[in-house]
């Protein structure tokens, strides 16, 4: 089934609120068997709505409405699904009833515009709403199907599972659309291209995407299944990305790389100090996010300042006087030093220069030296980060985390 959503409010056409019952409503009707083709948002123009759905009926099967269902005069989604389909508007007497029930049991006078909620359209079947006061319409149209929800995504959310989507899956039959995902540290996005195209180019049932991030890389395998008919061809594809870069892929169930890390950390028995310079901490909030994270870590150290990294990490002047501050020697010494200062079994720095000033030709914005120590000596690696100053120290911070996962994968054997 060809599926397409309509998002109605003036308030998601402004930078105050998004459109998450979009979202949440492509991965139910993917996973019900339905493509999800377009989305649209409009605004509360009564004409606006009613062409919208005009169009939507000529190339979709099921077209959801989300909002514009409640009681004020800017609700317009059912005076204008009425209009576009040339239905009247009734007032439902057993739905007005029901209404001042759920006022009176609050405690409330219901209000007379709230009235409007009990308009149905003609011939269609009411979708009850336990979460709130406006209830959804399923629709049929000759071979389609509208669906009207209320916008509160709890009450958008109850409707649609409760009512809507039990009638979709009888409609839909057994296609559905079965995914892999896999997320990437320490590769380009066209250095993964380059490796992956010639293998994903030979399954034309399949789709695949590649996102690039300031984290991490996603790769998305989508293929449509009927009865099983399809799935060999994805697993097989995914077989083949795990054996070509499978050290890369850090997660297929969209776990953060700190959680990942951390696991690492707990069953290798390890314990970890960092050192940060140019992040400020955030290395150290990104180990901590994960619950129990106080098995394995032992603290961080913000030595922002050249004074800091010589009196709390132990870093000797001297390097810092040839090297400067943003150099492998001062990484490694970082590392080092608060590996011994927090008595922890890994070091691990991060010294940089994050912008958008304190750049020359020699150490560009963007460069970062990252550190890491542990009871066998030294290392260190150095990258010039892309983008602005938030960008440059969330990259430093997964480069860490990344260069730390690939130090402990090769030490876990």
């Amino acid at each position: 089934m060809k599926a397409e959503i309509i998002a109605v409010g003036s308030e998601l056409l402004t930078p105050d609120s998004s459109d998450t019952n979009s979202l949440y409503l492509t991965q139910k009707l993917n996973e019900a068997g339905c493509d999800v083709q377009l989305k649209t948002i409009v605004g509360d123009v009564r004409e606006d709505i009613e062409e919208i759905l005009r169009q939507a009926l000529r190339r979709s099967d099921l077209i959801l409405f989300s909002g514009g269902l409640g009681p004020t005069m800017d609700d317009l989604t059912r005076s204008a699904v009425a209009g576009a389909l040339d239905r009247p508007l009734i007032k439902d007497p057993g739905l007005l009833e029901e209404l001042r029930r759920k006022f009176a049991s609050r405690g409330f006078i219901m209000s007379p515009n709230n009235e409007r909620q009990a308009e149905v359209i003609l011939g269609a079947d009411i979708l009850e709403n336990r979460m709130g006061t406006a209830p959804g319409m399923w629709i049929e149209e000759k071979d389609r199907i509208v669906i009207l929800l209320p916008g509160p995504p709890r009450e958008l959310q109850s409707v649609f599972e409760n009512h809507a989507l039990p009638r979709i899956l009888k409609k839909s039959g057994e296609t559905r659309l079965e995914t892999r995902s896999f997320f990437i540290t320490g590769m380009t996005e066209s250095e993964l291209d380059a490796q992956l195209a010639p293998i994903y180019t030979a399954y034309p049932r399949v789709r695949t995407t590649i996102l690039a991030g300031t984290r991490h890389i996603s790769v998305r395998l989508y293929c449509w299944t009927q009865q099983g008919s399809g799935r060999r061809d994805l697993d097989e594809l995914a077989s083949r990305f795990q054996e070509k870069i499978g050290p890369a892929i850090f997660s297929t169930q969209d776990e953060p790389m700190e959680e990942v890390v951390g696991r690492m950390l707990r069953e290798s028995r390890n314990t970890l100090a960092i050192a940060e310079s140019c992040t400020a901490g955030m290395l150290g909030m990104h180990v901590t996010r994960v619950p129990g994270s106080s098995d394995y870590f032992m603290g961080g150290i913000e030595c922002y300042s050249d004074a800091a990294k010589i009196d709390l990490c132990g870093v000797p002047p001297g390097l810092i006087r040839q090297h400067g501050a943003v150099s492998a020697q001062v990484a490694e010494a970082l590392a080092a030093g608060v590996r011994e200062k927090l008595r922890a079994s890994i070091g691990l720095s991060i010294t940089g220069i994050a912008g958008p000033g304190g750049g020359s030709p020699e150490k560009p914005v963007g460069l970062v030296y990252i550190g890491l120590a542990d009871g066998s000596g030294t290392l260190n690696r150095h990258r010039i980060m892309p983008g602005d100053r938030e960008s440059v120290r969330e990259r430093s911070t997964y480069l860490a985390l990344s260069w730390l996962r690939r130090f402990l994968m090769k030490n876990m054997g």
